[in-house]
């Protein structure tokens, strides 16, 4: 299906209507564990942590690993109780002029027929040099404490958007990114940073390498009708477009749920390897809000009082980081990161994605709260003594206690699942036996 195609279908899809008449008050949950705050300064290797993902291991699910991106100083590994087990450093420039490797997403998949052999894979979106850098998992390493991420990228793999290195150094390049396998095949869906692009690649043995070949191209929309007859496009700078960068893939259902920052959360149904049509099924609360451009200042600024209230109630721009929780029959949720008001949405999995609530990571007695999150992951399976109910990760755009006169202090932090479900109301499900995440696709 042609992208162009797919954007008048994706436009025939969005249904816009006023804001609910009912908003819940977050509900609050404390972190258990979090890993090392890193920061973004030359002292610091311009850490700024971003998106993370888990590896649970088949032998003894409590040695299960956390892999997080730190954009220019590449990737750490974590253990469950958030101490650091491995560093990776982001791929030098190739030459003077050029950018460096800088590790935006990151993904996990099972299995991958690598060389002969089953392999894991943790698949990251390299922004600096518009490639996807696959890193094999060494289940044996974990087990004996040593460092378990090697590097399997092929040494040719092409830029994923960019046509050319000149290109690449334009930083319109691989940003977002959610990884699933279909029966013995596995892919990755990647968004273009400042462009409304995804792009889904098939993973492919080259050589005992990962490389990948481009599958299907979708443009989301980059302008909206409203219900008063106006177009809008959201908020940006001068020549760029509303970008994608948190996604999750319904590895059961097939289906991809992309956020879309300054718009809203999208469902993309996934078949013979395509993007089918896209369906817009809530908003940010900005949406459809006037703006203008401050040229001094280098930055939009919306028109609040003007705003004609076409926006939604649960999320605030930016939307970002989004997982799927799996349970039973199509059970279970699809969580998104409402960055605008640091609290995180939660929507049933199955029909129409209907709202439930939203929760808040705040202060505990050792561990500071979630701001600005970026990227989070759900796990429904044990994992060993600490998260025996599974665990949620996320992102912290505002680790504390940050270092007075140097850059920004991020990083990750580690909440028990059962501990979000048991604080709405009506408690969310709670099923570790239904998916293994080991065996979906």
């Amino acid at each position: 299906m042609s992208a162009s195609a797919l954007i008048a279908l994706a436009t025939s899809f969005i249904v816009v209507t006023g804001a609910p008449a009912h908003s819940r008050i977050p509900v609050s949950v404390n972190a258990d564990v979090e890993t090392p705050a890193v920061l973004d300064d030359e002292a610091g290797g311009n850490a700024d942590a971003d998106d993370p993902a888990v590896w649970v291991d088949p032998e003894d699910s409590g040695r299960s690993i956390v892999i997080g991106t730190l954009k220019e100083a590449g990737l750490d590994v974590y253990g469950l109780d958030g101490k650091r087990l491995q560093h990776l450093a982001a791929p030098e420039a190739p030459r003077e002029d050029a950018s460096g490797g800088r590790f935006n997403n990151v993904d996990v998949i099972y299995g991958f027929e690598l060389a002969g052999k089953k392999t894991d894979l943790a698949l990251v979106s390299d922004r600096g040099r518009d490639r996807i850098r696959a890193f094999a998992i060494d289940p044996a390493a974990v087990a004996a404490g040593k460092p378990p991420l090697k590097d399997v990228t092929a040494p040719n793999v092409s830029p994923v958007f960019a046509s050319s290195e000149s290109e690449v150094d334009e930083q319109r390049t691989s940003y977002g990114l959610a990884a699933f396998s279909d029966d013995d095949d596995a892919f990755v869906v990647v968004s273009q940073r400042n462009e409304s692009r995804l792009r889904l690649l098939e993973l492919k043995d080259r050589g005992g390498r990962v490389g990948y070949q481009r599958e299907d191209t979708l443009d989301l929309p980059g302008t909206f009708q409203l219900p008063n007859g106006a177009s809008w496009a959201p908020c940006a700078d001068p020549g760029e477009f509303p970008q994608v960068e948190g996604m999750a893939v319904d590895k059961e259902e097939g289906v991809l749920y992309a956020a879309q920052e300054a718009v809203g959360l999208w469902r993309v149904e996934l078949d013979d390897e395509e993007f089918e049509s896209p369906e817009l099924f809530d908003r940010v609360r900005e949406y459809g809000t006037p703006w203008t451009y401050d040229a001094t200042d280098e930055e939009c600024v919306l028109d609040t009082d003007n705003d004609p209230g076409f926006g939604g109630e649960h999320l605030g721009a930016d939307a970002e980081g989004v997982t799927v929780y799996h349970a039973e029959d199509g059970t279970g949720y699809v969580l998104a990161s409402s960055q605008g008001d640091n609290t995180f949405a939660v929507y049933e999995r199955e029909g129409d994605n209907a709202h439930l609530g939203n929760f808040a990571v705040k202060d505990g007695p050792a561990i500071d709260g979630v701001q600005h999150s970026d990227g989070s992951t759900v796990v429904n399976v044990p994992l060993g003594d600490a998260f025996p109910k599974g665990l949620l990760i996320t992102h912290d755009g505002e680790a504390t206690p940050a270092d007075p006169g140097r850059g920004e202090s991020t990083n990750f932090k580690f909440t028990r699942w059962d501990a979000v479900a048991g604080a709405f109301p009506r408690p969310l499900v709670v099923d570790t036996d239904s998916f293994d995440p080991r065996k979906a696709d």
